[in-house]
């Protein structure tokens, strides 16, 4: 796995470096800016970017935007996003075209590094891995008249440890029920968000981008 890692602060940004390496990745750039990010990315076509949100020079959103271009102009690269905040703005836009491989941790999961690399991993693969946290904080922010109303509590559990990236046996799992109700599950969350089969959309992924859509508003 090739890895560029696009974070402002050096001393993370170096300890990141260690510990990627140090479990056999290919960091092939580390840098400290937006724009170091998307001529590193030209540069050495990576499989992932580890972006933080916030940059020079105004430490808001340049991570965000930067790597939004960057998967713009590379729909292939996968995109992990580290935040010290619950910041869920960045994922309407980063998830918006349906293609997965995006992920977005609390900047404290990178102490625990089985989560971390779990997550790089899944979003390499092309699939979502969302911090449980930032997913339990997003559905606290739901508005009463939104779709996601209409799915039931445990359609809501599902949904929520969907946005985590987890697949169906993880799921089932991790609710304590067996693969038969998980599938029964996300097939209701699906009818009831609209989402029909299509080629160009993952539907997992569609969900997900629902959710983030309708806590954002």
């Amino acid at each position: 796995m090739r890895v560029v890692i696009a974070e402002d602060d050096a001393l993370l940004r170096e300890g990141l470096v260690l510990l990627l390496q140090g479990e056999g990745l290919d960091v092939v750039a580390a840098v400290g800016g937006p724009d170091e990010l998307l001529q590193a990315v030209d540069e050495h076509r990576p499989d992932v970017a580890v972006v933080d949100v916030r940059m020079p020079p105004t430490h808001t959103n340049e991570g965000i935007r930067a790597a939004v271009a960057a998967r713009r102009a590379h729909p292939d690269l996968a995109v992990l996003v580290l935040s010290a905040y619950v910041e869920q703005s960045f994922a309407t836009e980063l998830l918006a075209d349906g293609a997965g491989g995006v992920g977005y941790l609390l900047k404290e999961r990178v102490g625990r590094v089985a989560t971390f690399l779990d997550a790089l991993h899944r979003v390499v693969e092309g699939g979502t891995a969302i911090d449980p946290d930032v997913v339990a904080q997003l559905f606290s922010r739901q508005r009463a008249n939104d779709r996601i109303a209409l799915l039931s509590p445990r359609e809501r559990e599902v949904l929520s440890v969907m946005a985590e990236g987890l697949g169906n046996a993880a799921i089932a799992k991790r609710l304590f029920i067996t693969d038969n109700a998980v599938h029964k599950h996300i097939r209701n969350v699906f009818a009831k968000l609209a989402l029909e089969p299509g080629d160009d959309t993952d539907r997992r992924v569609a969900a997900v981008l629902r959710f983030l859509e309708a806590a954002d508003r």
